[in-house]
């Protein structure tokens, strides 16, 4: 919701709804109503979104959230093991829901969920529809390749806890990976993210996958330089890249924000 009638925004907050009602569901466990309702996630959500969103002070909140069942139906097409390592939540988990969307009326932030897309692709489309300022709200690293310092995107990570978090940008992800800021989704690639079951590349951790993407822009141009013998690149380093094309023909679809998302527009007047 704006905080005036002004039209004109001046900054954006977009909440990763799941994974911040995780934070909160097991930090905040056993929490119930009188009547044994749990509400242990649900406060855990409120207590987190309500501090951050005082820090940032946005003019407009949204929720994102994966869509039940379908969410991941494409990418699992492509490759079945996707998210495969994942534990479903316990029945309580999902009991909260209901009083979360309570919660999100009662303060009127929008959630956003469509067939056949993560909420990680919801918040991808409005970090490059809208102008910044744009904060993305997350515990996942996936969405670092969303961070633009031409647009003010930055992404508040949550790296603990749901109290501590980094503001991350393009000089944030370079200190951290030594990588180029906007190259984060090409390092996910060669080097996996196990939290999404992805393995990226046969034996290339993270400091291969740093020299990768500090040499190449794509997937393409690497593959390219290895068969080349581009000079970055050892040998052995080179036949791993090679043997693992087949998987980096589909990596960058499976790691890539989608950024087309047929989302409504924000109403931004109310």
């Amino acid at each position: 919701m704006v905080k005036s009638a002004q039209s004109h925004r001046k900054k954006f907050a977009i909440i990763d709804g799941k994974s911040i009602f995780y934070r909160g569901y097991y930090a905040m466990p056993n929490l119930s109503t009188k009547d044994g309702t749990p509400t242990g996630g649900v406060f855990g959500f409120a207590t987190m979104a309500l501090e951050l969103i005082k820090k940032l002070n946005p003019d407009y909140v949204c929720v994102a959230w994966d869509k039940p069942k379908t969410n991941i139906r494409k990418r699992l097409e492509m490759y079945p093991d996707y998210k495969a390592g994942r534990k479903p939540a316990p029945p309580d988990f999902y009991e909260q829901i209901p009083v979360l969307h309570e919660l999100l009326d009662a303060f009127g932030w929008p959630l956003y969920e469509l067939d056949d897309y993560e909420a990680d692709d919801v918040m991808a489309t409005f970090s490059v529809r809208e102008k910044g300022p744009i904060r993305v709200v997350t515990g996942d690293r996936d969405l670092f390749q969303l961070v633009d310092d031409a647009r003010d995107v930055k992404v508040v990570y949550l790296a603990r806890g749901i109290s501590q978090h980094d503001l991350v940008d393009t000089k944030w992800v370079a200190d951290k990976y030594g990588i180029p800021g906007d190259r984060y989704a090409l390092f996910a690639m060669f080097r996996g993210d196990p939290s999404d079951g992805l393995p990226g590349v046969k034996g290339i951790g993270e400091k291969g996958a740093a020299l990768i993407a500090n040499n190449f822009a794509t997937v393409e141009e690497a593959i390219a330089g290895a068969r080349a013998g581009h000079e970055a690149l050892s040998k052995s380093l080179a036949q791993k890249i090679i043997d693992g094309s087949e998987y980096l023909e589909i990596a960058p679809t499976l790691v890539h924000c989608a950024k087309d998302v047929a989302i409504p527009k924000m109403d931004i007047t109310m």
